[in-house]
């Protein structure tokens, strides 16, 4: 990629090198020419503050891949190591204390982070980097043109390097939908109900699963619907879609002619409400499930105890059996069948940051980019190969040059990813598979479902895309929704067990505006605007 390419599909102009560099200088990090600790083989070190999860070494250099990287870049790296549940806490506690690592690794940042470090001068802009010393990063960019305005703040400044994995594309996006809803079919074969295709059969079947014992076991221990009662892959929401435009995490969805829309202020939203309501007077509804945390979901559904629930893949909470399959979007009371698309996308903005204290710029570039290397970035996302110490997520085909995922007989899948990647700053685009490496087998199958079950009753050809807002505007939206959300979603609460939704529809219509509805669609609409330009 040319600079000329590179700073077309930036929205401002990114700065000239001169003027980078004077920001450098201000900033303390100008010298980068200067010399640095070095180990006692003579190779430049770098500190590294990074978290792993409580299953990996606790020094990441024992992990193979970062062995492999060491040798192939000749940087060797001094981390600092915290686990997921503390990284946080000893990260903000760092950069508030002004002992700045070199770099920040699988940092964790949102935008109001980045761009707040970035005024205050802890991190520094990487654009110029990217074009002069990261040929990798540099390809990526130029086969996925998009993501050059997905990581460039408004300021025109690139802050922060990716992590971007591609599982599908359009409404075949592995992320399109999040909480798949999995019906216990050994009970409706049991009972000899065929699988539910509306609302109301959907009714008729958990009321069967409540009275009609279809366990066996003579006991009324059957869970007909259970959920986890917060945004997520575990929340009932999917069948709002079969009332109209339908919810998802983030209460925001996008009509075919671009406008943004406020899901929980939609007529559709209340009707589901009221059919949710429904099912709780009948009985039918977990009473665990407005309270339960993971561990108790996951505890009852591997005893198979639900007669549907909800979660991205089944494998993590009944297992990888015949007794549950995917159920079908359900058509509603007006006939329409709908599957409401999520927003997510396999981009994580602020995965790694450099901070003003680095005086290795080239060098720490060299070592990143190594990472968008495309057989690097497989292995740093699943894992490895060669591992003679434990087992292993691929087997390399040197002929091909092709990593082969290796099945992992009966191993979690998450488990051994999180002890033998490393995460941090990637990019597997869709046109790697099948030629530097093969598809997760859970990836592959829920791929799959999804293009077999849900897309073909996709109605909405517009998502709302990863806008990196200005600071002001994250401010704004970040004080509104600490009201709102949690107001709509107490509402929406409360209205599952009372009943209340139409008596009280119109008094929440108002406070929605009172709580800044209209000022939070109208910033969501101009950075959707400003996006797709």
């Amino acid at each position: 990629m040319n600079t000329k390419r590179f700073k077309k599909h930036n929205r401002k102009k990114a700065v000239t090198l001169t003027a980078l560099a004077a920001v450098l200088l201000l900033s303390g990090c100008g010298k980068g020419g200067e010399a640095s600790n070095e180990s006692p083989d003579g190779k430049v070190t770098l500190n590294v503050l990074t978290q792993s999860s409580p299953l990996a070494p606790a020094d990441p250099n024992e992990k193979l891949i970062n062995k492999r990287l060491e040798e192939k870049t000749g940087i060797h790296i001094q981390w600092k190591n915290y686990t997921s549940d503390v990284f946080a806490e000893k990260r903000n506690l760092a950069v508030a204390s002004g002992d700045l690592p070199d770099a920040i690794f699988d940092a964790g940042y949102g935008d109001y982070d980045l761009l707040k470090l970035a005024k205050d001068g802890v991190i520094i802009p990487v654009e110029d980097l990217i074009e002069q010393h990261m040929p990798n990063l540099k390809k990526v960019l130029e086969q996925a043109p998009e993501y050059v305005n997905m990581i460039t703040a408004p300021d025109g400044h690139i802050y922060s390097f990716p992590w971007i994995e591609e599982l599908g594309s359009g409404k075949e996006r592995i992320q399109s939908v999040d909480n798949f809803p999995w019906i216990n079919v050994e009970w409706l074969d049991a009972l000899g109900l065929d699988m539910p295709t509306t609302t109301e059969e959907l009714k008729t079947v958990l009321k069967a699963f409540k009275t009609q014992d279809p366990n066996g076991n003579g006991q009324a221990d059957e869970i007909p619907l259970s959920f986890i009662n917060k945004p997520g892959g575990e929340d009932l929401t999917f069948l709002f879609a079969s009332f109209g435009l339908g919810e998802n995490w983030d209460h925001t969805v996008v009509t075919d002619d671009g406008k943004v829309v406020f899901t929980a202020a939609e007529e559709g939203y209340k009707e589901a409400i009221a059919f949710i309501h429904e099912l709780y007077e009948e009985g039918l509804i977990d009473i665990e499930a407005f309270q339960q945390d993971w561990n108790t979901y996951l505890a009852k559904g591997k005893d198979h105890r639900y007669g549907m629930y909800f979660t991205w893949d089944k494998a993590n909470i009944t297992g990888m059996n015949d007794t549950y399959d995917l159920m079908p979007p359900l058509a509603g009371p007006a006939g329409e069948i709908n599957v409401t698309r999520t927003n997510g996308i396999g981009l994580d903005r602020g995965r790694l940051v450099i901070t003003s204290s680095n005086k290795k710029l080239e060098e720490t570039a060299k070592w990143i980019d190594a990472m968008y290397e495309p057989l690097q970035s497989v292995q740093n996302n699943w894992g490895t190969y060669g591992d003679d110490t434990q087992q292993n997520i691929f087997e390399l085909d040197e002929a091909k040059g092709m990593l082969k995922h290796l099945p992992l007989e009966g191993t979690a899948p998450v488990e051994l990813r999180q002890k033998t990647s490393i995460a941090g700053p990637l990019a597997i685009l869709d046109e790697y598979y099948g030629k530097y490496t093969t598809m997760p087998d859970d990836a592959a199958w829920r791929l799959k479902l999804m293009k077999d079950v849900m897309v073909p009753h996709m109605k909405a050809e517009n998502t709302y895309p990863k806008v990196f807002f200005s600071i002001d505007e994250l401010d704004r939206l970040s004080t509104i929704e600490a009201d709102l959300f949690p107001y709509l979603e107490r509402m929406r609460t409360e209205w599952y067990q009372n009943g209340k939704v139409d008596q009280e529809w119109d008094a929440y219509l108002k406070e929605l505006d009172r709580l800044g509805l209209q000022e939070w669609l109208t910033i969501k609409q101009t950075g959707y605007d400003r996006n797709m330009k």
